[in-house]
This record gives C-alpha cells, structure tokens and sequence, in this order.
C-alpha cells in the first residue's frame, strides 16, 4: 500500500500542486499509522521442522499484511511458558497440549491465554511403505499381520519379525501393543529419530517390508508414501504412554489424536494489537505445514522464502486470517 501512495505522491507534485500533494501525505501518514499499530511482534519457534514452518508462514503474512516487525525466539516447549507469562515472547503457534502448563499458567496465573487449535492434527500410529500395503493390502488393520510377522524379519528379530519403534523420548507404547495384540515381532529401537529414519527409510529405498512407529504430522510425508495399519478402536482408560505402567490391556487401542493448539502472552493478547486477532484466526492444515517443512528441513530452502513463497500461493486463506 505504501508504495502505491508514494507514487501518487510523486504524480500529484508533478500534475496538480500542493493541494493533492497534501491529500497524499495524509495517506502516507494513515498507512504509516497502521504499521506502527502493530510494531514488534515476537514469536517462539520449537525445536522441529513444523514449527519452524508454522513460525516463518505466520511472519511473513504479519509482515506484509500488517507491516509488523517479526522477532524469532527459540525456547524449548516448557521454558517457553515462563517466558510468555514474562512477555519476552509474544505467542507459540504449535503447543501439543502440554496440560500441566496450561493449569499453572492459563488457569492459575492468567499469565498465558489458549489461542484455539492450529489446524494441525498431530497422530502417531504404525505405519509401513504404500508400496508394501498395495501387495498386502490385508495389511490395512493388525489383524493382517497376523501370521505374516516373519515377512518383516530383520538381523535384530532373529526368526521374528521387527517393530522398528521410535526415538526413545517419545510418548509411545508399542512394546505393550504387540504383546497385547498377541503378534511375533520384536520390538528394536535403533535410538534417536535420525537414527530410526536412517534405518527405515534405507529399507524403503530397497523396496523390503518394514513396519515402525512413526506419526504426523512430519516433512518426510511429503517425501516418502507411507500407509497406516489402523489398530484397535480407543476405549475408555486406553493409554498411550508406557511410562503410565499397569497391565498391558490397557494399551490395547490405536494412539489417540492430538490436537495441537497456539497459546499467548496475556500482556500480548490484551494489547489491542492487531497481530493478536490475525494469528487468532491462524490455521493451516497438516499437508500445508508439511509441505512448508519440507522446503525448510528437506530442501533447504530459507525459512524467510519458505514462508513468503507459501502466502503468495494461498493468498485467499491467507487475506481470511486478517478478515479480508
């Protein structure tokens, strides 16, 4: 906007004197009050490439639809509570529910405020390559492994077939799943995810079968096709986390869907600042935050283009967050 009314500017000195030049530095001044109306904005990006994706997409609309100046910060997924309810950082636009947070900061403190879910649907589950489920499509739930385990054999499982599972960290449940199911795998963890994407994806370049942990949303489903081997229904007390201990029955069910979720700084959300109402109305889906991941994380693209490079493709979803 500013350059179009720089450029009327310039016409109006030239054609009709310093009537209309005054009209012009009126306009200048209006848009110079809108961009001021937002100033700094800071954002918190987590440590994967989701958020990141998340992160650059929303600073690059803020920046062009509002003329915000947007500041990155890089504060681990409990820290970075603290530093919301001190206002350094403005908002979190992935959060995966952290719900001990949101008691002592939204609930107790009032210090941090729920922003409403992302879009993004986060899923763990257990997934093998699509090549492997078109020429075993009784691979579509569990009980078509059944019987079929030694297909999946590796050095590690001996006369078992192999469950790959995932980073150790991660919430996950599999070992307890594969007992209850009553299947012949043995469970292998080849440690970090670097590690385990190392080992799967080199036997998904072979073209062999292999079944492991994985989840989504995540870049290398832009990169590799991949189908899930849907589990058993969910019930109530189903457990997703093997850390919750108790009898293996009650893992007996497919992981849970996690809505992932923004939260913000109350002093940001109480500001009058007009970025707050736009990353309110932020969302994207999983295949938007995968694609823009995968141009960061996978082809290293600069967050910066990443981000700029997806709002000029989806400029009429992107116009929506900011109510045009």
């Amino acid at each position: 906007m500013s350059d179009r009314v720089r450029g009327r500017r310039r016409f109006a000195l030239g054609a009709a004197g310093l009537a209309i030049a005054a009209t012009a530095v009126m306009l200048v001044g209006t848009a110079g009050a809108a961009k001021s109306a937002c100033g700094t904005v800071t954002l918190n990006e987590q440590a994967w490439a989701g958020s990141t994706a998340n992160t650059y997409i929303a600073k690059a609309a803020l920046e062009k639809y509002l003329g915000c100046t947007v500041k990155i910060t890089q504060i681990a997924e409990i820290p970075v509570y603290q530093a919301l309810a001190n206002g350094k950082t403005d908002a979190v636009l992935e959060d995966w529910q952290h719900v001990d947070q949101y008691k002592q900061y939204i609930t107790k403190q009032k210090t941090v405020v729920a922003g409403g879910p992302n879009g993004v649907v986060g899923h763990i589950g257990w997934y093998i390559p699509t090549y492997l489920m078109k020429e075993h499509p009784e691979f579509a739930t569990w009980k078509g492994l059944k019987g079929k385990e030694s297909l999946f054999k590796s050095p590690e499982s001996g006369s078992q077939g192999m469950f790959l599972g995932g980073d150790p960290s991660y919430v996950q449940k599999d070992q307890q799943l594969i007992k209850a199911l009553g299947l012949n795998f043995k469970f292998v963890s080849v440690g970090a995810e670097p590690a385990q994407v190392a080992r799967w994806s080199q036997l998904y370049k072979q073209k062999k079968p292999v079944l492991f942990y994985w989840y989504t949303p995540q870049y290398l489903n832009q990169e590799y096709q991949l189908s899930e081997v849907k589990l058993p229904p969910r019930f109530k007390g189903c457990q997703d986390d093997s850390k919750a201990g108790g009898n293996v029955a009650q893992y007996k069910c497919a992981y849970d869907n996690t809505i992932i979720e923004k939260v913000f700084s109350k002093k940001f959300a109480t500001s009058g600042n007009p970025a707050y109402a736009a990353l309110k109305n932020f969302k994207l889906t999983n295949a938007d935050q995968e694609l823009v991941a995968k141009w960061i994380a996978g082809d290293h693209v600069k967050p910066d283009t990443a981000g700029q490079k997806w709002i000029a493709a989806n400029a009429t979803k992107v116009k929506g967050w900011f109510g045009k």
